[in-house]
């Protein structure tokens, strides 16, 4: 089995009142970013980092950007979540964050805000940190 890790962030949990919808609206915005669901299980998926499960009270509440490849992407992005029932809270174009910060901001079933952004040509030393797990300890 193999992991697939980035740099500072081990994992991100969302607890969420609804599986089932928030795993239309994330297979949506992770297929527009590149991405799928990895797997999943009774009451939960996940996929690189992000696991989402569901809560046993209230659902999680936090901000989320996942990282796009281009200014295209972003607004794929944005058109899936919306079509997968996520709500506007951004629309696609440059942010005065820096120059070149260019993202959409959707809100989730759950109401978290989820981003997408693109921050210019970048060139990445590694696409991802591979860690394969050992079956035994």
């Amino acid at each position: 089995m193999e992991f697939h890790r980035g740099r500072l962030i081990d994992h991100v949990h969302l607890r969420v009142a609804d599986v089932a919808a928030s795993k239309q609206f994330y297979q949506a915005v992770l297929q527009a970013l590149g991405r799928d669901i990895d797997g999943e299980g009774d009451g939960y998926f996940f996929a690189d980092e992000l696991f989402v499960d569901q809560a046993d009270t209230t659902p999680s509440k936090v901000h989320l950007a996942f990282q796009a490849n281009d200014e295209a992407t972003v607004q794929q992005f944005y058109q899936a979540g919306l079509a997968a029932g996520g709500r506007d809270n951004g629309a696609p174009g440059e942010r005065h964050y820096h120059p070149g910060y260019y993202a959409a901001f959707l809100l989730d079933p759950d109401g978290n805000n989820i981003e997408a952004v693109y921050h210019g040509a970048a060139e990445r030393s590694a696409p991802s940190v591979v860690i394969t797990a050992s079956e035994t300890r």
